[in-house]
């Protein structure tokens, strides 16, 4: 029973460490290091452009919104 609970545990921690190594294969036909550094430096840019545009948006809104609010306290209120 002990090495029935032994195996559902390590089995999928053995699956991820295997899922997590597949990048580094040097014997792979078609493995560069330095064409796998270059696209891994091209993906983190990437992601980094894709959060600063993201916080760039949340700004704007922000500022939007706040305009927006300052302007409804400073309209003058027609009376009907």
């Amino acid at each position: 029973m002990k090495w029935l609970i032994f195996l559902t545990v390590a089995f999928p921690i053995v699956g991820m460490a295997n899922s997590l190594n597949n990048t580094n294969q040097p014997f792979q036909r078609g493995y560069n290091p330095s064409t796998q550094r270059m696209q891994n430096q091209m993906f983190n840019q990437q992601q980094n452009e894709q959060l600063k545009l993201q916080q760039e948006q949340r700004n704007q809104a922000q500022q939007f919104n706040t305009q927006i609010q300052q302007g409804n306290q400073t309209a003058p209120r027609s009376s009907d």
